[in-house]
C-alpha cells in the first residue's frame, strides 16, 4: 500500500500543538490534523518569475516532528502586504487528498503566481505569506521576496493558486 503524503499530515500536527492548551484531546475517528507547532514547514528554492506576465512557483514543504497527523484538504495560503490580505485560491479543477503522516513524514504543495507589475494598481505587493494547515488556525509567516502578483481579471483577488499535498519519499 502506498504511504500517504506526509506534509499535509506533518502540518495539521504542527498546528494542533500549537493550538493546544492544557489538557484535552481529540477524538476524531481519522485522526488528528496535522499542527503548525508539530511539524516544520520550509519554503524551497523559488523559481521566481523574473518580470510581469511571468509565472514563478514555491515549493513548501512540511515535515511531521512529532505524533501521526492527517492533513486533510488544501493548505491556507494568504498573501499580506501591510494592511491588506489576499488568500491565494486552491488550483481550479485540483482535487485535495487526504494524507496521514507518521512522525518524520514529509510532504510538500505549491504556491503558484503570475508576477504583476510594480506599482500597478492591478497588482499586490506582499511582504509576507501566511501558511495554514487544513483543520486548525495557527499559522506560520514567511518573507515574500518574488515580486509583486498580478491580480485576476475577473476579480480583485490574487492571479496565483495553490496545488494539493503530495506525499514526499516512499
Amino acid at each position: 500500500m502506498r504511504a500517504i503524503p506526509l506534509t499535509v499530515t506533518a502540518l495539521a500536527a504542527a498546528l494542533l500543538l500549537t493550538a493546544c492548551g492544557g489538557g484535552g484531546k481529540s477524538s476524531s475517528k481519522t485522526g488528528s490534523a496535522c499542527e503548525i507547532g508539530g511539524v516544520s514547514v520550509q519554503i524551497g528554492s523559488a523559481s521566481v518569475a523574473p518580470k510581469a506576465g511571468d509565472t514563478g512557483e514555491i515549493p513548501v514543504s512540511i515535515t511531521n516532528q512529532s505524533k501521526a497527523c492527517t492533513l486533510d484538504h488544501f493548505a491556507g495560503v494568504v498573501l499580506s502586504a501591510g494592511s491588506a490580505e489576499a488568500k491565494v485560491p486552491a488550483l481550479k479543477g485540483a482535487k485535495a487528498q487526504k494524507l496521514k503522516l507518521a512522525k518524520g513524514d514529509s510532504a510538500s504543495f505549491t504556491i503558484s503566481y503570475v508576477r504583476g507589475n510594480a506599482g500597478d494598481k492591478a497588482a499586490l505587493t506582499p511582504k509576507t505569506v501566511k501558511i495554514t494547515l487544513p483543520g486548525t488556525t495557527a499559522s506560520r509567516s514567511f518573507p515574500w521576496s518574488y515580486g509583486p502578483v498580478a491580480t485576476q481579471t475577473a476579480s480583485t483577488g490574487p492571479n496565483a493558486s495553490v496545488t494539493a499535498f503530495q506525499q514526499v519519499g516512499d
